[in-house]
């Protein structure tokens, strides 16, 4: 239950360029079996988000990276939204990325509070997603766009290089945000494909598995980063 800033500082010490915080919930739509499983625990161990944002509070005075939350608009409307976006500001979270948000909603209602409180949001873009509607996506985005690589969830095995004339064709749009990849980046190899073709990559479930069989954060992590990064 208290092992957020660990796993953070954790993650800042042995060369994560930023962090995407998972928010769990008890129907994580994009998440694969290992993200589902985490999030039923944390949820069974009585995390909340009100308990997230306590655990974040003084964040700031040791952990320097950007910092986005991740999750599903169930339990933030709950919370009540416009508090959510001034309470996660507050604590200095940069960014937000919900899946199940519409571009229709974004655009209507809550990308005004988003952009009051100085929260960036990040869309999700897939293979499946049509030219014109990546443009759209991307001039709403701030921060990066997320490109997916697979219409598919978190943790599937995708070779990168199944992928790479999707994310060809995403750069020669000229977008105005970097492209970051996710879903099925797990290991050195599948990181540096990714990266050789956008500019950067978001790593969850192997981390996640990393963590699983350990009470060891640190050195977990350091040896999980140190063969991706090394």
């Amino acid at each position: 239950m208290d092992s957020t800033i660990d796993v953070m500082k954790s993650l800042q010490d042995n060369g994560a360029d930023m962090i995407e915080m998972g928010m769990p919930y008890s129907d994580p739509l994009a998440d694969g079996p290992v993200i589902q499983a985490s999030s039923t625990l944390a949820l069974k161990n009585g995390m909340t988000i009100k308990k997230l944002f306590e655990q974040l509070r003084d964040f700031r005075k040791t952990i320097h990276l950007p910092v986005l939350l991740m999750g599903y608009m169930n339990p933030i409307l709950q919370y009540g939204f416009e508090k959510f976006c001034s309470d996660a500001a507050s604590v200095g979270i940069d960014g937000l990325i919900l899946p199940d948000l519409p571009q229709y909603e974004f655009e209507s209602e809550y990308g005004e509070v988003i952009r009051r409180h100085g929260l960036d949001f990040v869309f999700l873009v897939t293979p499946e997603t049509s030219e014109s509607r990546v443009k759209k996506l991307d001039s709403l985005s701030t921060g990066f766009l997320y490109a997916v690589s697979s219409s598919s969830t978190t943790g599937k095995d995708k070779k990168m290089e199944d992928v790479s004339g999707y994310l060809q064709q995403l750069k020669s749009m000229q977008l105005k945000n970097p492209i970051m990849v996710g879903f099925g980046i797990k290991d050195k190899q599948s990181f540096q494909a990714a990266c050789g073709a956008a500019e950067g990559a978001i790593i969850g479930t192997a981390y996640i598995k990393a963590l699983e069989s350990t009470k060891d954060i640190k050195t977990a992590t350091r040896n999980f980063l140190s063969g991706i990064l090394d």
